[in-house]
């Protein structure tokens, strides 16, 4: 292989060309939010009734994302609505947190959004709450809560 010469001022003025290039630093790495399932919502089910789980426990007044169904709302201008394991027609709407299915989460949003249709899967983001809550506006109780949330179709 032929050496290649470099000349003394060759070197130096690439020397400081590097010096002169902007140092863009590695952008740190977005932690993902801790996403929470449907079976991960609540431990066993004893005498009295629903527990939740540890994880539920953990995340509490943490920003979670969720992936689910829109129930169908009570009225178009609702500031909530249900998230559902699977796709229902009727919203799931209990008499008290003794009837709480399972497999739903009421989901308070931050700010107005057009609702989806109950068959388009989405991904809701907000911050856990849990134990039993009666809405004061709607005397809707729920057991799990998202508040300030946001959502968008997957």
């Amino acid at each position: 292989m032929p050496l290649v010469r470099i000349s003394r001022r060759d070197a130096l003025l690439g020397g400081l060309a590097a010096l002169a290039a902007p140092v863009i630093p590695a952008r740190p790495a977005l932690a993902a939010l801790p996403a929470l399932t449907f079976d991960e919502l609540y431990g066993s089910v004893g005498v009295l009734g629903l527990t939740f789980s540890d994880k539920v426990k953990q995340l509490a007044g943490k920003t979670v994302t969720m992936r689910g169904f829109m129930a169908p709302p009570l009225k178009a201008e609702a500031a909530f609505f249900v998230l559902t394991e699977i796709p229902m027609s009727l919203c799931p709407f209990c008499s008290s947190d003794a009837d709480w299915p399972d497999n739903i989460i009421v989901v308070y949003l931050g700010e107005k959004q057009t609702f989806v249709q109950p068959n388009a899967v989405i991904e809701v983001k907000g911050i856990l709450e849990y134990g039993s809550w009666t809405d004061p506006e709607t005397g809707f109780v729920s057991l799990l809560r998202l508040r300030d949330a946001s959502f968008g179709l997957v």
